[in-house]
């Protein structure tokens, strides 16, 4: 019996002395993940944390990284949001409320940067995933993207993925709905990771 006791002792010792594996499961802080490659889009409700595909869009991320780093989508609204869809931004040339916003023309302009080709994967369209919008032509990727609100895997294949939303997706899930909204909500600052001190 009291080898039993001695046993049963020694086991409640070790179960509680050893790191709990729940705690792997937690979506690591922004200091954790690759700073260079996440995206903080700060929005009236929240900030909306992004981490960046390199490895599957190189050339989509790249463009992203440069205009968020010119200041270049601060200010910028969500001239197309769809509920249980998705909510589109990024109008660079018409869509910034604070130069240039006209709200008939948003989710027609682009930037100054040049288009960009195709970069479509096998990354599948879930909900928080990130794509850059297009036109009919599949390498007309400039600066307007989307954050998917749920799944929507007809676009798999068809539209590039460069990102998916880790942390903050309930605060896209507040983003005024309309295409366009009445009073569109807006980026109000986004920014790489690594700029932030």
């Amino acid at each position: 019996m009291k080898a039993l006791v001695a046993a049963f002792s020694a086991f409640v010792l070790l179960t509680y002395s050893m790191p709990s594996t729940a705690q792997t499961t937690e979506a690591p802080q922004v200091s954790e993940r690759d700073a260079e490659n996440t995206l903080i889009i700060e929005l009236k409700t929240g900030k909306v944390v992004i981490e960046m595909m390199p490895d599957v869009a190189p050339k989509h991320v790249s463009q992203i990284k440069a205009l968020a780093r010119a200041g270049q989508y601060d200010g910028v609204v969500f001239h197309r949001v769809i509920d249980g869809f998705m909510a589109q931004t990024g109008d660079v040339e018409f869509g910034d409320k604070t130069d240039g916003y006209n709200p008939r023309r948003a989710g027609t302009g682009g930037s100054d940067l040049p288009d960009l080709p195709a970069e479509f994967s096998n990354v599948p369209f879930d909900r928080g995933t990130v794509g850059m919008a297009r036109s009919q032509n599949p390498n007309s990727g400039n600066s307007q993207f989307f954050i998917m609100f749920a799944d929507g895997h007809f676009l798999n294949g068809n539209y590039t993925v460069w990102g998916k939303v880790v942390d903050g997706m309930e605060f896209v899930d507040q983003i005024v709905r309309g295409e366009p909204p009445a009073d569109p909500d807006e980026m109000i600052s986004v920014k790489v990771a690594a700029d932030v001190e």
